[in-house]
């Protein structure tokens, strides 16, 4: 089935429940030689300096962070569960001794996983997108399971992905998404507004979601496999292989019989079983 076209989605109402770097290469210099040598004292191998080195106390100290460097080091240790290859089933905090520190200071950590349920658009009344357009789908977006993390990478951690939100066989109308926040729970005001569905994607390949929080530090959409076929409060209503997708382009070049033709006809042929008699 074809791809499902850009189509975007607007929030109806909130829910919750109680949750690099640059490397550089250094090396010491080579020490001047005394006297003449006959051959060049040969250089020291320089060794990679990890993004977050330990210190002489066994920890990278992290006094004096910004919100935005604790960002950057989450989104360092963090696997989501499409980028954990060991453990497709988890999110995984990863812990690498003496190359993302552990740090000296824990980091308090939000993983929250939200269940989303589409449904197409039903009538005007809905509340427009920030281009002005009614949306096609609307989602309602609940919180189904938070895990507040206090981590400093010195042990690896998994949290396992609630299984009826991720399971096989969910509803086609239903989505999730997981956000990887530092400090304190997202708010109502902090979800995103807007979500594309079959939208934007990032290099990775990863769909894009835009939060209204700058403390996001890393997230994960699990689209709807058949919006397209949800009522407005989110039931299927059809089989989704019987419905296509939007946007779609029907297989057929004309529909069949009203535009079909008879070769025949325009050629007058006296073998018309030499040549198809209708082209649809």
């Amino acid at each position: 089935m074809p791809a499902v076209a850009v189509l975007a989605v607007a929030i109806l109402f909130t829910g919750g429940c109680s949750s690099a770097h640059d490397t550089s290469l250094s090396g010491d210099p080579s020490e001047s030689a005394t006297g003449v040598s006959e051959s060049p004292s040969p250089s020291p191998t320089p060794s990679v300096t990890p993004p977050y080195p330990t210190g002489a106390s066994g920890c990278h100290d992290n006094t004096g962070w910004t919100a935005e460097d604790s960002k950057d080091w989450v989104r360092f240790v963090v696997d989501t569960p499409q980028e954990n290859y060991v453990d497709e089933g988890s999110l995984s905090v990863v812990s690498l001794p003496g190359y993302d520190g552990p740090l000296c200071r824990k980091i308090t950590v939000q993983v929250e996983f939200w269940k989303l349920v589409y449904g197409v658009a039903d009538g005007a009344d809905g509340e427009r997108l920030s281009n002005g357009l009614q949306p096609s789908y609307y989602f309602d977006i609940r919180r189904v399971k938070r895990v507040e993390l206090h981590t400093d990478a010195g042990v690896d951690q998994k949290i396992a992905l609630p299984a009826s939100l991720y399971a096989t066989d969910r509803s086609p109308c239903e989505g999730a998404l997981l956000s990887i926040t530092v400090g304190k729970p997202l708010t109502s005001k902090e979800l995103p507004k807007e979500v594309d569905v079959g939208g934007a994607r990032d290099v990775s390949g990863r769909a894009t979601v835009d939060f209204r929080s700058q403390r996001v530090a890393d997230y994960e959409l699990s689209e709807p496999s058949a919006p397209q076929v949800c009522s407005p409060d989110g039931k299927p209503t059809a089989d989704p292989a019987d419905v296509p997708a939007p946007g779609s382009q029907p297989t057929d070049l004309y529909p069949t019989p009203e535009s079909s033709f008879d070769l025949g006809d325009i050629f007058d042929t006296s073998a018309p079983s030499a040549i198809p008699s209708a082209i649809p």
